[in-house]
């Protein structure tokens, strides 16, 4: 199965691809869709889906997982994520792709194993399970595959409870 991990956002919107099998990750790409502040927002918002849809298209992943977003106290800011997490959503769905979405809580917990980790420790253990050198920059970058390790392990998971079921 092919994973794409996406962290939202509209400066930076953090992607992972990952080929995951019986357990086991290799990475394909991963890196990051950044937008200029100075451009217009409407703009910003064609840049993502554009990318998004030009990745889509070039590693065809059979399945997303997203971060599930969160209002803090900046409602403006949370409002501008949920509109380009939008665009990101609609390239996939036009793809056909599966869409699963995770909270802060649930990465880490599926790659730490503690649901109020560090996200020193979650890019950290993102690292070691993708056996890279270093952690990858920018953190939008690193927490995407972290989402995507989430999705595997997720996907797993509920494999292995229809086969107990079955």
């Amino acid at each position: 199965m092919r994973i794409i991990g996406v962290d939202p956002g509209y400066a930076i919107v953090g992607f992972g691809i990952l080929d995951y099998d019986k357990n086991r990750f290799k990475i394909v790409d991963f890196g990051a869709i950044t937008t200029d502040a100075k451009t217009p927002f409407d703009l910003r918002l064609k840049t993502i889906y554009d990318d998004m849809c030009e990745i889509l298209d070039t590693y065809k992943p059979d399945e997303m997982g997203i971060e599930k977003l969160f209002f803090n106290t900046n409602q403006k800011t949370g409002i501008d994520v949920a509109q380009a997490r939008g665009v990101t959503l609609l390239a996939a769905v036009q793809r056909g792709i599966g869409i699963s979405e995770y909270t802060p809580l649930q990465v880490k917990q599926s790659v730490v194993g503690y649901g109020r980790a560090e996200k020193k420790q979650v890019q950290e253990l993102t690292r070691s399970i993708l056996g890279l050198a270093q952690v990858p920059k920018p953190d939008d970058t690193a927490d995407a595959l972290a989402i995507a390790i989430t999705h595997g392990h997720s996907s797993f998971n509920t494999l292995k409870n229809l086969e107990k079921i079955l």
